[in-house]
């Protein structure tokens, strides 16, 4: 994988009329990217193909909400989420997600396409960074990364029981 960058604390922003797009295999190889996609992440479109999606992927964001997605969209189902995702400069961006399986010909899933837009910046600022951090901390005082993703999950999965929502109508309702 490349990674050239330490995490930088500098923001990259695309237009709102712009769509990120992606697509990757069953495993979450990149297969596709749109030019906005390379554009953003500042990679070459080479350095993207075949690598894992993870390549995007910031400390900032909690693991259990990547777990969330990938037992959602493994499972046959769509999911919206808030990302903040990491260019290879080390700065970020965030994007609000959009993220669905495709199906073969046998009604199996071949891959998976992801459509990211701008964020309403309001909803990032007020709602989910604070989430995140929660989320992060609890992932973080755990012994080991395993417990870590465990208990964070256990605590976003009380959150959407408490709301009495699934992920996808929380993320509406913010």
């Amino acid at each position: 994988m490349v990674r050239t960058a330490a995490a930088a604390d500098e923001e990259i922003r695309f237009d709102p009329d712009e769509i990120i797009v992606s697509k990757t295999d069953r495993t979450g190889r990149i297969t596709y990217g749109n030019s906005v996609f390379v554009r953003v992440s500042g990679y070459d479109r080479g350095e993207l193909i075949g690598q894992p999606h993870s390549i995007l992927r910031h400390d900032d964001m909690p693991r259990c909400v990547f777990k969330l997605l990938w037992d959602e969209i493994a499972a046959g189902t769509e999911v919206f989420a808030y990302v903040k995702n990491r260019a290879k400069s080390g700065a970020y961006y965030w994007a609000f997600a959009h993220v669905t399986p495709n199906f073969g010909t046998d009604g199996q899933i071949d891959g998976y396409h992801s459509s990211r837009r701008v964020p309403d910046r309001r909803i990032v600022e007020s709602k989910i960074i604070p989430l995140y951090d929660r989320l992060l901390t609890i992932e973080r005082r755990a012994a080991d990364r395993k417990q870590g993703l465990k208990d964070s999950f256990g605590a976003l999965q009380h959150l959407l029981k408490e709301k009495g929502v699934d992920y996808n109508e929380f993320v509406f309702s913010l």
